[in-house]
């Protein structure tokens, strides 16, 4: 079986940013770009906890899906199955620099929020309890201050 794009990256130099993972272009001519929001380093710095990553996802999700700006062009976000970051899809053939402020945006909405995390009811979700708002908040604001603030291109493009 071939190896899918993503597993061809070099995760032992990647780093934390945000970049194109892959874009697709569907039957009716749109094109889909596919983010790498990637929040630590592979293999180097501990993973996210699912918890922490569980209530990011709720809160991420409704936050980019309510921006007037960017709301018709979300088609999904959700965590890695590594536990290393989240994708972020998006209609439209964008580059990273196109989403930064975006991103940033959510992480800081997703740093300071306090509340009860939207749909996290029985009802609502299929693990409703299984959810860290601390530590989402927690990992949201160590990714805006040490690595959005610092933004540098090595974190924009995957390693060659």
């Amino acid at each position: 079986m071939e190896k899918i794009a993503s597993f061809t990256i070099d995760h032992e130099r990647l780093l934390r940013g945000i970049y194109v993972s892959r874009r697709d272009l569907t039957p009716s001519g749109d094109v889909i770009t596919t983010f790498d929001i990637r929040m630590t380093e592979p293999n180097r710095q501990p993973a996210l906890t699912p918890r922490s990553l569980h209530a990011m996802e709720h809160l991420a999700a409704t936050y980019l899906r309510n921006r007037p700006d960017w709301r018709d062009r979300v088609v999904y976000w959700g965590p890695m199955g590594c536990c290393t970051g989240n994708y972020l899809l998006m209609q439209g053939d964008l580059e990273p620099s196109d989403i930064l402020a975006l991103i940033r945006d959510t992480m800081e909405f997703v740093a300071g929020y306090e509340g009860d995390i939207p749909g996290a009811s029985a009802r609502d979700c299929g693990n409703y309890t299984f959810m860290d708002l601390d530590a989402a908040r927690q990992d949201a604001r160590r990714y805006v201050d040490e690595v959005l603030d610092r933004i540098t291109p090595d974190n924009l493009t995957y390693p060659q």
